[in-house]
């Protein structure tokens, strides 16, 4: 399984791994939306009898292979003809219009985004894979430049090389394994009406996202609600996505969100809702979310740079974009 975004082939990968007849194949559109979709495709697959073992990556060459939008077409098309000949060309500058309306509904500030980037920072600084190594200091953070109002640099997701993966396979075949595993409890797609990428700005109520409408199905696949949760892994391309996702799953009430993160909730030390323990792509990486989920498995190990006590975590891929959520506890 992999993301729609990825330009590896699955011949490709069978010939050079002599599998003789790979029975089960896929992709999941979107990028920061697939991530949690693909592992949960995996586990369909498996739990149906399609496929015993799957693995499910992502690999992206943004550091050093250019940006999407540097080839946009004087020409353009379909949706994107409704808001890119004014100026909302790049994710940021949508996503700051989510951030600027969300401040004007529910007055969330520019503290509020701070706390989620510094909060990653700290963590990101005990992971030994993490790309930040410096401590950023709230003075760091207003100090940085604007990429896009209200969003600074620190907001912003890395630009970053990688690839990660993970495998998938029966409770059975995992059992002799050398690692625990961890058992995929719920998982869920969503988008919402009358949806427009990234951000819809042609609808009653722009803050109507659709990792929303992903977070009813999820808690219902998975028999539990945001009280059970011990960890979270949020989606953090950008801070206000953050916000906004905890709010979309029922952690905080709509406009509580900022404060809550302002709080410390979200910091491993110390925090009620410990969250993007790695650094998160804000501070970790930017492989499309991937991290976050392998996180969330190392969580449920016992094997993460800033451990806590910890039997069921949840992860979210982009809210924004058509997403996917997953719910995962420790196996017994």
């Amino acid at each position: 399984m992999k993301y729609s975004l990825e330009n590896t082939f699955e011949h490709d990968i069978a010939r050079n791994l002599g599998i003789p007849n790979l029975r089960y194949f896929g992709d999941v559109a979107y990028g920061g939306g697939a991530g949690c979709g693909a592992v949960g495709h995996a586990a369909m697959a498996i739990a149906t009898g399609t496929a015993e073992t799957v693995v499910v990556w992502r690999a992206r060459n943004r550091g050093s292979g250019g940006r999407p939008w540097a080839s946009k077409s004087n020409r353009i098309g379909g949706e994107l003809q409704w808001y890119l000949p004014w100026g909302l060309s790049r994710p940021v500058d949508q996503i700051a219009m989510l951030a600027r309306r969300h401040m004007i509904e529910y007055g969330s500030t520019d503290e509020h985004l701070a706390a989620v980037a510094m909060a990653f920072r700290e963590h990101a600084l005990n992971n030994p894979y993490a790309m930040m190594k410096k401590p950023m200091t709230r003075e760091d953070y207003f100090d940085a430049r604007f990429v896009s109002e209200p969003l600074r640099l620190f907001d912003c997701c890395l630009e970053s090389d990688g690839a990660l993966a993970v495998v998938l396979t029966t409770p059975e075949r995992a059992r002799d394994l050398r690692q625990p595993g961890a058992l995929v409890s719920g998982f869920s797609q969503g988008i919402g009406p009358d949806h427009m990428v990234m951000a819809n700005y042609f609808t009653p109520d722009p803050l109507d996202s659709p990792g929303a409408y992903a977070a009813k199905d999820l808690w219902n696949a998975a028999g539990m609600g945001p009280e059970d949760i011990d960890c979270v892994q949020l989606y953090d391309a950008f801070s206000p996505l953050v916000v906004i996702s905890l709010e979309a799953y029922g952690f905080c009430k709509p406009g509580e969100g900022g404060a809550f993160a302002a709080s410390g909730a979200l910091r491993a030390q110390g925090g009620s809702l410990p969250c993007n323990t790695s650094g998160g792509s804000l501070s970790e990486a930017y492989v499309h979310g991937m991290n976050l989920i392998i996180e969330g498995v190392r969580q449920l190990r016992g094997t993460s740079t800033n451990q806590v006590q910890c039997e069921t975590v949840m992860v979210t891929s982009g809210n924004g974009v058509p997403t996917s959520s997953l719910v995962l506890r420790k196996a017994a």
